[in-house]
């Protein structure tokens, strides 16, 4: 499954021991309290009503649903012989921008829209240098994102990513710009400059998807997953790459004009 991922050094967490005559007082206080709420429960039997979120709370998770709702139906997934990804709908002529690392080699595809009707596709073209690459679908003409200008991005900006990880398609993401600027390495002699870091996770088949802010804007391509190699090369949870959106408009629009 398309994913690419990245190596960053990270120091581990060192978590010390309890000493064993505290943990033998916490544990009776434990007991002692769990003794004393199980008879209240069975002498007081009621159903917990709803818990009421905090003021705002409601409406922000709201926006939330909002957001997926309008974004969802842009965002497919590619497949090939070898590959699973996601890719964003650039234009109404059915041209997807994804990673050329979702693509490979291949010249047919299979793009699954969110409603899960599926479309043949074939190539337009590959920019190698910067990951990324735009085939074309005929058949259904779902809206194409709205991309947003990715230089007025601030760190902070909440996040959704959405994609297809690991083939569950339409899945969702969420969490904050971390950085902006990053330059890094994807390996194979690519590198990619100013990519946006995030906290939204980003997992083996989102690479190809859309990173989104509030507005429902496409702020970037999520591609990369950093990897601690203190935790035996795992995933650095929490620590993901996206190609800047402009990066991406870009490089899209040279790919469309002239493959």
């Amino acid at each position: 499954m398309a994913c690419r991922q990245t190596t960053t050094r990270l120091r581990a967490r060192t978590i010390g021991r309890v000493p064993k005559l505290a943990t033998a007082l916490v544990l009776a206080a434990v007991a002692a309290l769990a003794a004393g709420c199980g008879s209240s429960q069975s002498d007081n039997a009621t159903s917990a009503g709803p818990v009421v979120p905090p003021s705002g709370t409601s409406s922000l998770q709201q926006h939330f649903v909002n957001v997926v709702k309008a974004v969802s139906p842009s965002v497919v997934q590619i497949q090939t012989s070898r590959t699973l990804g996601s890719g964003v709908v650039f234009d109404s002529r059915g041209d997807v921008v994804t990673n050329a690392h979702v693509v490979d080699n291949a010249t047919q595809f299979v793009v699954t829209l969110a409603s899960g009707e599926t479309h043949p596709a074939t190539i337009v073209g590959r920019d190698a240098g910067k990951d990324l690459a735009v085939i074309r679908f005929t058949g259904g003409r779902p809206q194409p994102a709205t991309f947003a200008n990715s230089s007025q991005v601030q760190v902070g900006d909440i996040v959704l990513a959405l994609g297809n990880p690991l083939g569950l398609r339409s899945s969702v993401t969420q969490g904050i710009v971390s950085a902006v600027g990053r330059n890094v390495s994807e390996g194979g002699g690519v590198a990619l400059s100013s990519v946006i870091q995030t906290s939204a996770e980003i997992n083996p088949g989102n690479s190809g998807g859309a990173l989104v802010d509030l507005s429902g804007r496409v702020i970037g391509i999520p591609t990369l997953a950093a990897l601690d190699p203190q935790m035996g090369s795992g995933e650095a949870p929490g620590i993901g790459f996206a190609i800047a959106g402009n990066t991406v408009r870009q490089a899209a629009d040279a790919l469309v004009a002239s493959g």
